[in-house]
């Protein structure tokens, strides 16, 4: 097969294999309160195979404020159930084609599995951002977190080892593994950057830091606030704005009450595309102290805006940030001071900054969203084989 094929090359071919429906289970969707990086991924693979000509259908739980059914960039979206109901129920309509009939399935495992080996006929691949882990204790209460722990780690691997599965980075690939999934069927396909997100205007004139995400404590905003406070006392002009909505606004309102920071220290809540766009453009720096992530996106997106990024040391960093070449990756304790230290270095930020500039330019949504159809096309084409061999071998028994 030539390495220059499309999207639409390898759709063009599910289909005259009979492939043309394709169901993606979600536990989000893309216009969800609460959506991030995982539920924007599943969006742009989704409107380029419905581009392509396939019938894509995307079933997550109700979101608020957004109707049941919607037809949103050339696919249907079904929102039904809450954030547990959603499973049993999406398996049940699955089982008995209550939404229609379909070729192949895309499962998005988000913590809890939808379990479609065991239910699931067609072809189908699986794409998991990253591994929960240490996430399950901030996630839900005690027995819940153990129960979401067992599952990932012991429970569902056996039953997914031999499945399809994508992830967006090499680093969660290697965890995925070290939890018993078979090595080549484990493919790591990037995510991409809007080219919406570009360098442009001019740098605030004093150090800025931006961290964007929402505010949960998974993300620890926190812990970014205390870094933040560590770098100021070797930096006392630097800022910092945090950009995002969540559960934990109250408790960090507080805390930078706590340390009389209001006065350089901004909650910015909920930005528009534009608004964000600009607050990357003039930041010296973007940061984040997240305990676990699939992709650090806002750091590509800074990155595209020629930003680097100082971020905690974990896997869905790895991927996102080339450590000493794009940015810093740094253990927690550390945060505030590599900050400070990049702060005060014009000429190493400035470096960083190009060099994540460049990277940010070789990761696209079409080349994303191309990892994701080659993989289901991969399982296509294998079942098509495997079924021609059992007829050749039925045939002269």
């Amino acid at each position: 097969m030539s390495n220059d094929r499309t999207v639409g090359d390898y759709a063009d071919e599910m289909m005259r294999m009979g492939v043309r429906r394709v169901h993606v289970l979600a536990w989000r969707d893309y216009e969800d309160p609460e959506a991030g990086g995982s539920e924007l991924h599943a969006h742009e693979f989704m409107h380029r195979f419905a581009d392509a000509g396939l019938q894509v259908l995307h079933r997550t739980s109700a979101a608020s404020g957004q109707p049941a059914t919607q037809q949103r960039s050339g696919y249907a979206v079904v929102r039904r159930g809450s954030r547990y109901s959603v499973f049993p129920r999406t398996v049940a309509s699955e089982v008995t084609h209550r939404m229609g009939e379909y070729d192949a399935l895309i499962e998005v495992w988000n913590g809890v599995p939808w379990l479609s080996p065991l239910w699931c006929p067609k072809p189908r691949i699986m794409f998991l951002h990253h591994v929960h882990g240490p996430m399950w204790d901030q996630l839900l209460p005690g027995p819940f977190a153990a129960a979401g722990r067992l599952m990932e780690a012991r429970l569902a691997p056996p039953l997914y080892r031999r499945t399809r599965t994508l992830t967006p980075s090499e680093a969660t690939r290697d965890e995925l593994i070290r939890l018993g999934f078979h090595p080549d069927r484990v493919t790591a396909v990037n995510n991409g950057v809007d080219p919406f997100f570009s360098p442009d205007g001019e740098r605030s004139p004093e150090p800025l830091v931006v961290g964007v995400g929402r505010l949960a404590p998974v993300k620890r905003f926190d812990r970014l606030i205390e870094a933040a406070i560590v770098a100021r006392r070797r930096v006392p002009a630097m800022r910092l704005v945090v950009v995002g909505e969540g559960p934990e606004k109250h408790r960090l309102e507080e805390l930078i009450q706590l340390h009389d920071a209001s006065s350089w220290i901004t909650l910015a809540g909920h930005l528009r595309h534009h608004e964000l766009r600009s607050m990357y453009q003039q930041a010296w720096l973007v940061s984040s102290a997240s305990l676990a992530e699939g992709w650090g996106l806002t750091m590509t997106e800074a990155a595209a805006c020629g930003t680097p990024a100082v971020a905690t040391n974990i896997s869905g960093h790895r991927c996102s940030v080339i450590d000493g070449r794009t940015g810093v990756l740094a253990e927690l304790d550390q945060l505030g001071d590599v900050m400070a230290d990049l702060l005060l270095d014009d000429s190493r930020r400035l470096a960083l900054g190009e060099e994540a500039l460049q990277r940010a330019r070789t990761l696209t949504w079409d080349a994303s969203a191309l990892g994701v159809i080659k993989g289901l096309h991969g399982e296509v084409l294998r079942r098509k084989q495997r079924k021609a061999t059992r007829y050749e071998t039925a045939r002269h028994a």
